[in-house]
Protein backbone atom coordinates (compact mmCIF):
# COMPACT_ATOMS: atom_id res chain seq x y z
CA UNK A 1 0.00 0.00 0.00
CA UNK A 2 1.51 3.31 -1.05
CA UNK A 3 -0.20 5.24 1.75
CA UNK A 4 0.94 7.74 4.37
CA UNK A 5 0.08 7.58 8.05
CA UNK A 6 0.06 11.40 8.03
CA UNK A 7 -3.23 11.26 6.13
CA UNK A 8 -6.57 11.21 7.88
CA UNK A 9 -8.62 8.32 6.54
CA UNK A 10 -12.31 7.43 6.67
CA UNK A 11 -14.43 4.42 5.75
CA UNK A 12 -17.69 2.69 6.52
CA UNK A 13 -16.99 0.23 9.33
CA UNK A 14 -20.28 -1.73 9.15
CA UNK A 15 -21.30 -4.28 6.49
CA UNK A 16 -22.89 -3.03 3.24
CA UNK A 17 -26.66 -2.91 3.01
CA UNK A 18 -29.39 -1.64 5.31
CA UNK A 19 -29.43 -2.17 9.07
CA UNK A 20 -30.31 -0.58 12.37
CA UNK A 21 -26.89 1.09 12.84
CA UNK A 22 -24.23 2.30 10.45
CA UNK A 23 -20.76 3.42 11.57
CA UNK A 24 -18.33 5.70 9.75
CA UNK A 25 -14.80 5.56 11.19
CA UNK A 26 -12.20 8.31 10.86
CA UNK A 27 -8.54 7.94 11.89
CA UNK A 28 -5.54 10.22 11.70
CA UNK A 29 -4.15 13.54 12.92
CA UNK A 30 -7.18 15.52 11.69
CA UNK A 31 -9.84 13.07 12.91
CA UNK A 32 -11.20 15.42 15.59
CA UNK A 33 -11.27 18.42 13.23
CA UNK A 34 -13.07 16.46 10.50
CA UNK A 35 -15.65 15.33 13.05
CA UNK A 36 -16.13 18.89 14.35
CA UNK A 37 -16.77 20.20 10.83
CA UNK A 38 -19.62 17.76 10.20
CA UNK A 39 -21.22 17.41 13.64
CA UNK A 40 -23.81 19.75 15.15
CA UNK A 41 -24.37 18.96 18.85
CA UNK A 42 -27.89 19.04 20.26
CA UNK A 43 -26.83 19.86 23.82
CA UNK A 44 -26.46 23.56 24.66
CA UNK A 45 -23.75 22.61 27.19
CA UNK A 46 -21.52 20.98 24.59
CA UNK A 47 -18.11 22.64 24.44
CA UNK A 48 -15.72 20.07 23.06
CA UNK A 49 -15.62 16.37 22.39
CA UNK A 50 -15.17 14.61 25.71
CA UNK A 51 -12.94 11.56 24.98
CA UNK A 52 -14.68 8.19 24.91
CA UNK A 53 -18.09 9.83 25.46
CA UNK A 54 -21.04 9.51 23.07
CA UNK A 55 -22.43 12.88 22.03
CA UNK A 56 -25.84 13.19 20.39
CA UNK A 57 -26.32 15.60 17.52
CA UNK A 58 -26.94 16.04 13.81
CA UNK A 59 -24.48 15.05 11.15
CA UNK A 60 -24.18 17.55 8.29
CA UNK A 61 -23.59 16.92 4.61
CA UNK A 62 -21.04 18.88 2.56
CA UNK A 63 -23.61 21.70 2.16
CA UNK A 64 -24.11 21.95 5.95
CA UNK A 65 -27.59 20.45 5.71
CA UNK A 66 -28.67 17.95 8.35
CA UNK A 67 -28.45 14.32 7.26
CA UNK A 68 -29.32 12.30 10.34
CA UNK A 69 -29.69 12.22 14.11
CA UNK A 70 -26.49 10.51 15.27
CA UNK A 71 -24.12 9.67 18.11
CA UNK A 72 -20.49 10.77 17.76
CA UNK A 73 -17.45 9.71 19.76
CA UNK A 74 -13.83 10.88 19.79
CA UNK A 75 -11.05 8.50 20.93
CA UNK A 76 -7.64 10.15 21.27
CA UNK A 77 -4.48 8.23 20.46
CA UNK A 78 -2.49 6.31 21.42
CA UNK A 79 -5.19 4.40 23.35
CA UNK A 80 -7.34 3.82 20.29
CA UNK A 81 -7.60 0.88 17.88
CA UNK A 82 -5.17 2.42 15.39
CA UNK A 83 -2.99 4.21 17.94
CA UNK A 84 -4.03 7.51 16.32
CA UNK A 85 -6.86 9.94 17.02
CA UNK A 86 -10.05 8.14 16.00
CA UNK A 87 -13.59 9.44 15.57
CA UNK A 88 -16.76 7.50 14.84
CA UNK A 89 -20.23 8.55 13.75
CA UNK A 90 -23.03 6.13 14.61
CA UNK A 91 -25.96 6.86 12.32
CA UNK A 92 -29.01 4.97 11.12
CA UNK A 93 -28.02 2.04 8.92
CA UNK A 94 -29.65 2.93 5.62
CA UNK A 95 -27.26 2.47 2.71
CA UNK A 96 -27.78 6.03 1.42
CA UNK A 97 -27.38 7.64 4.86
CA UNK A 98 -24.12 5.87 5.66
CA UNK A 99 -22.66 6.64 2.24
CA UNK A 100 -23.67 10.31 2.55
CA UNK A 101 -21.99 10.56 5.98
CA UNK A 102 -18.81 9.06 4.54
CA UNK A 103 -18.88 11.46 1.60
CA UNK A 104 -19.23 14.38 4.00
CA UNK A 105 -16.12 13.19 5.89
CA UNK A 106 -14.19 12.82 2.64
CA UNK A 107 -15.15 16.35 1.53
CA UNK A 108 -14.08 17.81 4.89
CA UNK A 109 -10.46 16.63 4.91
CA UNK A 110 -10.33 12.84 5.08
CA UNK A 111 -9.50 10.45 2.28
CA UNK A 112 -10.99 7.04 1.53
CA UNK A 113 -9.26 4.28 3.49
CA UNK A 114 -7.89 1.30 1.63
CA UNK A 115 -8.53 -2.34 2.54
CA UNK A 116 -7.18 -3.14 5.97
CA UNK A 117 -5.64 0.31 6.40
CA UNK A 118 -7.04 0.83 9.91
CA UNK A 119 -5.55 -2.49 11.05
CA UNK A 120 -2.30 -1.75 9.26
CA UNK A 121 -1.99 1.51 11.15
CA UNK A 122 -2.63 -0.38 14.39
CA UNK A 123 0.25 -2.69 13.42
CA UNK A 124 2.59 0.15 12.43
CA UNK A 125 1.81 2.04 15.65
CA UNK A 126 2.51 -1.01 17.82
CA UNK A 127 -1.06 -1.58 18.93
CA UNK A 128 -0.89 -5.19 17.71
CA UNK A 129 1.54 -7.51 15.95
CA UNK A 130 0.89 -9.09 12.58
CA UNK A 131 -0.48 -12.34 13.98
CA UNK A 132 -2.98 -10.37 16.08
CA UNK A 133 -3.99 -8.27 13.06
CA UNK A 134 -4.65 -11.48 11.12
CA UNK A 135 -6.69 -12.74 14.07
CA UNK A 136 -8.95 -9.68 13.71
CA UNK A 137 -9.74 -10.60 10.10
CA UNK A 138 -10.21 -14.26 11.02
CA UNK A 139 -12.59 -13.34 13.84
CA UNK A 140 -14.73 -11.40 11.38
CA UNK A 141 -14.78 -14.34 8.94
CA UNK A 142 -15.07 -17.07 11.61
CA UNK A 143 -17.46 -19.77 10.32
CA UNK A 144 -17.84 -21.56 13.66
CA UNK A 145 -17.69 -21.18 17.42
CA UNK A 146 -14.37 -23.04 17.53
CA UNK A 147 -12.82 -20.71 14.94
CA UNK A 148 -14.09 -17.74 16.96
CA UNK A 149 -12.58 -19.08 20.19
CA UNK A 150 -9.17 -19.83 18.68
CA UNK A 151 -9.12 -16.50 16.84
CA UNK A 152 -9.85 -14.63 20.07
CA UNK A 153 -7.03 -16.45 21.86
CA UNK A 154 -4.60 -15.51 19.11
CA UNK A 155 -5.86 -11.93 19.25
CA UNK A 156 -4.77 -11.98 22.90
CA UNK A 157 -1.25 -12.73 21.61
CA UNK A 158 -0.68 -16.33 22.71
CA UNK A 159 0.85 -17.45 19.40
CA UNK A 160 2.96 -14.30 19.25
CA UNK A 161 4.30 -14.82 22.77
CA UNK A 162 5.26 -18.43 22.01
CA UNK A 163 7.09 -17.60 18.78
CA UNK A 164 8.78 -14.58 20.36
CA UNK A 165 10.01 -16.73 23.25
CA UNK A 166 11.50 -19.22 20.77
CA UNK A 167 13.11 -16.39 18.82
CA UNK A 168 14.69 -15.10 22.02
CA UNK A 169 16.09 -18.59 22.69
CA UNK A 170 17.71 -18.54 19.25
CA UNK A 171 19.14 -15.07 19.92
CA UNK A 172 20.61 -16.34 23.20
CA UNK A 173 22.16 -19.30 21.36
CA UNK A 174 23.59 -16.96 18.75
CA UNK A 175 25.16 -14.81 21.47
CA UNK A 176 26.85 -17.86 23.01
CA UNK A 177 28.05 -19.01 19.59
CA UNK A 178 29.53 -15.58 18.95
CA UNK A 179 31.41 -15.82 22.26
CA UNK A 180 32.92 -19.12 21.15
CA UNK A 181 33.90 -17.62 17.77
CA UNK A 182 35.23 -14.27 18.97
CA UNK A 183 37.15 -15.51 22.03
CA UNK A 184 38.31 -19.04 21.13
CA UNK A 185 41.46 -18.92 23.26
CA UNK A 186 40.11 -16.95 26.22
CA UNK A 187 38.72 -18.49 29.35
CA UNK A 188 35.14 -17.57 28.47
CA UNK A 189 32.43 -20.13 29.00
CA UNK A 190 31.31 -21.21 25.54
CA UNK A 191 29.11 -24.07 24.37
CA UNK A 192 30.22 -27.52 23.29
CA UNK A 193 28.70 -29.22 20.26
CA UNK A 194 26.43 -31.71 22.12
CA UNK A 195 24.96 -28.96 24.30
CA UNK A 196 24.47 -26.72 21.26
CA UNK A 197 22.76 -29.49 19.31
CA UNK A 198 20.48 -30.31 22.25
CA UNK A 199 19.44 -26.66 22.62
CA UNK A 200 18.59 -26.48 18.92
CA UNK A 201 16.64 -29.74 19.23
CA UNK A 202 14.53 -28.26 22.05
CA UNK A 203 13.53 -25.27 19.91
CA UNK A 204 12.81 -27.59 16.97
CA UNK A 205 10.51 -29.72 19.14
CA UNK A 206 8.61 -26.61 20.25
CA UNK A 207 8.19 -25.56 16.60
CA UNK A 208 6.82 -28.99 15.70
CA UNK A 209 4.30 -28.63 18.50
CA UNK A 210 3.20 -25.25 17.12
CA UNK A 211 2.91 -26.70 13.62
CA UNK A 212 0.57 -29.43 14.81
CA UNK A 213 -2.02 -26.72 15.23
CA UNK A 214 -1.99 -25.78 11.53
CA UNK A 215 -4.37 -28.62 10.73
CA UNK A 216 -6.74 -27.38 13.43
CA UNK A 217 -6.62 -23.88 11.93
CA UNK A 218 -7.60 -25.21 8.51
CA UNK A 219 -10.34 -27.40 9.97
CA UNK A 220 -11.81 -24.53 11.97
CA UNK A 221 -11.67 -21.95 9.18
CA UNK A 222 -12.61 -24.13 6.20
CA UNK A 223 -14.42 -27.05 7.82
CA UNK A 224 -13.40 -30.70 7.95
CA UNK A 225 -14.04 -33.38 5.35
CA UNK A 226 -15.26 -36.52 7.13
CA UNK A 227 -15.70 -39.73 5.12
CA UNK A 228 -17.95 -42.55 6.29
CA UNK A 229 -16.48 -45.81 5.02
CA UNK A 230 -16.82 -49.54 5.56
CA UNK A 231 -18.46 -52.66 4.21
CA UNK A 232 -21.78 -52.68 2.37
CA UNK A 233 -24.83 -52.63 4.64
CA UNK A 234 -22.76 -51.60 7.67
CA UNK A 235 -25.11 -48.65 8.24
CA UNK A 236 -23.07 -45.73 6.84
CA UNK A 237 -26.10 -44.02 5.28
CA UNK A 238 -28.19 -44.52 8.42
CA UNK A 239 -25.40 -43.06 10.51
CA UNK A 240 -25.16 -40.04 8.21
CA UNK A 241 -28.91 -39.46 8.52
CA UNK A 242 -28.65 -39.74 12.30
CA UNK A 243 -25.85 -37.16 12.45
CA UNK A 244 -27.79 -34.79 10.18
CA UNK A 245 -31.03 -35.33 12.06
CA UNK A 246 -32.93 -35.98 8.83
CA UNK A 247 -33.20 -38.58 6.08
CA UNK A 248 -30.70 -37.33 3.51
CA UNK A 249 -29.26 -40.65 2.33
CA UNK A 250 -31.41 -43.45 0.90
CA UNK A 251 -31.52 -46.44 3.25
CA UNK A 252 -32.75 -49.95 2.31
CA UNK A 253 -32.09 -53.54 3.34
CA UNK A 254 -30.52 -54.19 -0.07
CA UNK A 255 -26.70 -54.30 0.17
CA UNK A 256 -24.90 -51.74 -2.03
CA UNK A 257 -27.70 -49.14 -2.15
CA UNK A 258 -25.15 -46.30 -2.20
CA UNK A 259 -23.46 -46.39 -5.61
CA UNK A 260 -21.82 -42.93 -5.47
CA UNK A 261 -20.65 -40.63 -2.70
CA UNK A 262 -23.11 -38.22 -1.09
CA UNK A 263 -21.95 -35.02 0.65
CA UNK A 264 -23.79 -32.84 3.16
CA UNK A 265 -22.79 -30.03 5.56
CA UNK A 266 -23.11 -30.69 9.27
CA UNK A 267 -22.39 -28.78 12.49
CA UNK A 268 -20.66 -30.69 15.30
CA UNK A 269 -21.32 -28.39 18.24
CA UNK A 270 -19.82 -25.35 16.56
CA UNK A 271 -17.36 -27.19 14.28
CA UNK A 272 -18.22 -27.11 10.55
CA UNK A 273 -18.01 -30.55 8.94
CA UNK A 274 -18.74 -31.93 5.46
CA UNK A 275 -19.97 -35.50 5.81
CA UNK A 276 -19.35 -37.83 2.87
CA UNK A 277 -21.28 -41.09 2.61
CA UNK A 278 -19.48 -43.55 0.32
CA UNK A 279 -20.24 -46.80 -1.43
CA UNK A 280 -19.39 -49.93 0.57
CA UNK A 281 -15.99 -51.43 -0.16
CA UNK A 282 -16.27 -54.87 -1.73
CA UNK A 283 -15.54 -56.67 -4.99
CA UNK A 284 -18.12 -55.07 -7.25
CA UNK A 285 -20.44 -57.25 -9.29
CA UNK A 286 -21.09 -54.65 -12.00
CA UNK A 287 -19.24 -51.75 -13.60
CA UNK A 288 -21.38 -48.95 -12.13
CA UNK A 289 -20.84 -50.22 -8.58
CA UNK A 290 -17.13 -50.63 -9.31
CA UNK A 291 -16.94 -46.94 -10.23
CA UNK A 292 -18.64 -46.07 -6.94
CA UNK A 293 -16.18 -48.19 -4.95
CA UNK A 294 -13.26 -46.51 -6.73
CA UNK A 295 -14.66 -43.07 -5.87
CA UNK A 296 -14.92 -44.19 -2.25
CA UNK A 297 -11.20 -44.92 -2.24
CA UNK A 298 -10.51 -41.48 -3.75
CA UNK A 299 -12.57 -39.78 -1.05
CA UNK A 300 -10.69 -41.66 1.66
CA UNK A 301 -7.44 -40.16 0.36
CA UNK A 302 -8.92 -36.62 0.64
CA UNK A 303 -10.42 -36.98 4.14
CA UNK A 304 -9.46 -34.98 7.22
CA UNK A 305 -10.94 -37.82 9.29
CA UNK A 306 -12.48 -41.22 8.56
CA UNK A 307 -15.44 -42.78 10.31
CA UNK A 308 -14.99 -46.54 9.86
CA UNK A 309 -18.43 -48.10 10.31
CA UNK A 310 -18.48 -51.75 11.43
CA UNK A 311 -21.53 -53.99 11.13
CA UNK A 312 -21.73 -55.10 14.75
CA UNK A 313 -24.69 -57.36 14.00
CA UNK A 314 -22.72 -59.31 11.39
CA UNK A 315 -19.43 -59.41 13.32
CA UNK A 316 -21.02 -60.45 16.62
CA UNK A 317 -19.16 -61.79 19.63
CA UNK A 318 -16.86 -63.93 17.49
CA UNK A 319 -15.83 -60.95 15.34
CA UNK A 320 -15.11 -58.85 18.41
CA UNK A 321 -12.97 -61.59 19.98
CA UNK A 322 -11.00 -62.40 16.80
CA UNK A 323 -7.26 -61.81 16.82
CA UNK A 324 -7.30 -60.27 13.34
CA UNK A 325 -10.00 -57.99 11.90
CA UNK A 326 -12.47 -60.34 10.16
CA UNK A 327 -13.95 -57.52 8.04
CA UNK A 328 -11.92 -57.15 4.79
CA UNK A 329 -13.44 -53.70 4.09
CA UNK A 330 -12.38 -52.47 7.54
CA UNK A 331 -8.86 -53.83 7.00
CA UNK A 332 -8.61 -51.95 3.70
CA UNK A 333 -9.79 -48.69 5.28
CA UNK A 334 -7.29 -48.98 8.15
CA UNK A 335 -4.48 -49.67 5.68
CA UNK A 336 -5.44 -46.72 3.46
CA UNK A 337 -5.87 -44.30 6.35
CA UNK A 338 -2.15 -43.84 6.99
CA UNK A 339 -1.82 -40.77 9.26
CA UNK A 340 -5.45 -39.69 8.77
CA UNK A 341 -7.32 -39.93 12.09
CA UNK A 342 -9.90 -42.75 12.22
CA UNK A 343 -12.94 -43.13 14.43
CA UNK A 344 -14.02 -46.78 14.52
CA UNK A 345 -17.78 -47.10 15.11
CA UNK A 346 -19.26 -50.42 16.19
CA UNK A 347 -22.69 -49.88 14.64
CA UNK A 348 -25.86 -51.89 15.37
CA UNK A 349 -24.91 -52.25 19.02
CA UNK A 350 -28.61 -52.91 19.69
CA UNK A 351 -28.15 -56.23 17.86
CA UNK A 352 -24.81 -57.14 19.47
CA UNK A 353 -22.78 -55.32 22.10
CA UNK A 354 -19.80 -57.64 22.65
CA UNK A 355 -18.32 -58.34 26.06
CA UNK A 356 -14.84 -57.72 24.68
CA UNK A 357 -14.95 -54.07 23.61
CA UNK A 358 -13.18 -52.57 21.91
CA UNK A 359 -11.81 -55.52 19.94
CA UNK A 360 -8.04 -55.96 20.26
CA UNK A 361 -7.55 -55.69 16.48
CA UNK A 362 -8.74 -52.05 16.56
CA UNK A 363 -5.39 -51.34 18.30
CA UNK A 364 -4.83 -47.61 19.01
CA UNK A 365 -7.77 -46.18 17.04
CA UNK A 366 -10.51 -44.24 18.81
CA UNK A 367 -13.55 -46.48 19.12
CA UNK A 368 -17.19 -46.14 20.17
CA UNK A 369 -20.43 -48.09 19.86
CA UNK A 370 -23.73 -46.83 18.49
CA UNK A 371 -26.94 -47.77 16.75
CA UNK A 372 -27.91 -45.48 13.89
CA UNK A 373 -31.25 -47.27 13.62
CA UNK A 374 -32.34 -46.47 17.19
CA UNK A 375 -30.22 -43.30 17.65
CA UNK A 376 -28.41 -44.99 20.54
CA UNK A 377 -25.25 -43.08 21.59
CA UNK A 378 -25.17 -41.12 18.31
CA UNK A 379 -24.47 -37.90 20.24
CA UNK A 380 -21.55 -39.60 22.02
CA UNK A 381 -20.19 -40.66 18.65
CA UNK A 382 -20.48 -37.07 17.39
CA UNK A 383 -18.49 -35.84 20.40
CA UNK A 384 -15.80 -38.48 19.77
CA UNK A 385 -15.58 -37.30 16.15
CA UNK A 386 -15.34 -33.64 17.14
CA UNK A 387 -12.58 -34.35 19.66
CA UNK A 388 -10.70 -36.38 17.04
CA UNK A 389 -10.81 -33.52 14.53
CA UNK A 390 -9.47 -31.01 17.06
CA UNK A 391 -6.82 -33.31 18.53
CA UNK A 392 -3.11 -33.18 17.82
CA UNK A 393 -1.69 -35.71 15.40
CA UNK A 394 -0.57 -37.81 18.39
CA UNK A 395 -4.13 -37.87 19.76
CA UNK A 396 -3.63 -35.35 22.55
CA UNK A 397 -5.99 -32.41 22.94
CA UNK A 398 -5.05 -29.26 21.05
CA UNK A 399 -3.77 -26.27 23.02
CA UNK A 400 -5.94 -23.19 22.72
CA UNK A 401 -4.57 -20.38 20.60
CA UNK A 402 -1.86 -22.48 18.95
CA UNK A 403 -3.45 -22.74 15.52
CA UNK A 404 -1.22 -20.91 12.99
CA UNK A 405 -2.75 -19.91 9.68
CA UNK A 406 -1.23 -20.73 6.28
CA UNK A 407 1.19 -17.76 6.21
CA UNK A 408 2.34 -18.37 9.77
CA UNK A 409 2.73 -22.09 9.07
CA UNK A 410 5.09 -21.38 6.14
CA UNK A 411 7.25 -19.17 8.36
CA UNK A 412 7.38 -21.77 11.14
CA UNK A 413 8.20 -24.56 8.65
CA UNK A 414 11.02 -22.46 7.16
CA UNK A 415 12.46 -21.86 10.64
CA UNK A 416 12.24 -25.57 11.45
CA UNK A 417 13.97 -26.52 8.19
CA UNK A 418 16.81 -24.10 8.98
CA UNK A 419 17.23 -25.56 12.48
CA UNK A 420 17.23 -29.11 11.09
CA UNK A 421 20.06 -28.15 8.73
CA UNK A 422 21.81 -26.39 11.62
CA UNK A 423 21.85 -29.57 13.74
CA UNK A 424 23.35 -31.46 10.80
CA UNK A 425 26.05 -28.79 10.50
CA UNK A 426 26.86 -28.97 14.22
CA UNK A 427 27.05 -32.76 14.21
CA UNK A 428 29.28 -32.62 11.10
CA UNK A 429 31.70 -30.32 12.97
CA UNK A 430 31.19 -27.25 10.80
CA UNK A 431 32.58 -23.91 12.10
CA UNK A 432 30.41 -22.02 14.60
CA UNK A 433 30.42 -18.84 12.51
CA UNK A 434 28.52 -20.75 9.77
CA UNK A 435 26.10 -21.99 12.42
CA UNK A 436 25.46 -18.43 13.57
CA UNK A 437 24.21 -17.58 10.07
CA UNK A 438 21.60 -20.35 10.24
CA UNK A 439 20.50 -19.11 13.65
CA UNK A 440 20.01 -15.63 12.17
CA UNK A 441 17.90 -16.99 9.32
CA UNK A 442 15.75 -19.15 11.61
CA UNK A 443 15.16 -16.23 13.99
CA UNK A 444 14.18 -14.02 11.02
CA UNK A 445 11.57 -16.59 9.94
CA UNK A 446 10.10 -16.61 13.45
CA UNK A 447 9.98 -12.82 13.38
CA UNK A 448 7.82 -13.06 10.26
CA UNK A 449 5.00 -14.53 12.37
CA UNK A 450 4.61 -11.30 14.33
CA UNK A 451 5.68 -9.05 11.45
CA UNK A 452 9.00 -7.92 12.95
CA UNK A 453 10.89 -8.84 9.77
CA UNK A 454 8.10 -9.03 7.19
CA UNK A 455 8.83 -7.17 3.93
CA UNK A 456 6.37 -4.59 2.62
CA UNK A 457 4.95 -6.94 -0.01
CA UNK A 458 4.00 -9.45 2.70
CA UNK A 459 2.24 -6.74 4.69
CA UNK A 460 0.47 -5.56 1.53
CA UNK A 461 -0.75 -9.09 0.84
CA UNK A 462 -1.98 -9.63 4.40
CA UNK A 463 -3.84 -6.35 4.83
CA UNK A 464 -5.29 -6.31 1.30
CA UNK A 465 -7.45 -9.30 2.35
CA UNK A 466 -9.18 -7.21 5.02
CA UNK A 467 -12.42 -5.30 4.46
CA UNK A 468 -12.13 -1.56 3.85
CA UNK A 469 -13.50 -0.48 7.25
CA UNK A 470 -11.20 -2.71 9.32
Amino acid sequence: MGTSTRDTIAAIATPPGSGGIGIVRISGPEAKQVLARMFLPLSSRFENFRPWFLHRGRVLDWNDEALDDVLAVFMPGPRSFTGEDVAEIHCHGGAFIVQAVLESALRRGARQAQKGEFSRRAFVNGRMDLSQAEAVAELIAAPSREALRYGLNRLDGLLARRTEALRNELEELRMQVCVAVDFPEDEVEGMDAPTFSAAVANVSAALRHLLKGSRRARVMQQGAVVVLAGAVNAGKSSLMNALLGRNRALVTDIPGTTRDFLEEACDLNGLPVRLTDTAGLRKAAESIEELGVERSRQKLAEADAIVLVLDGGALGEAGAAAGVCPDPAAREVLEMAGTTPVLVVWNKCDLCMPKKFPPSWIQNQTCCATSAFSDTQVEDMAEHLRALLLAESDGSAGEEGLAPNARQTLALEAALAELTALREDVEAGRPYDCCAVRLDVAAAHLAEVTGLSSPAEVLDRVFSQFCIGK
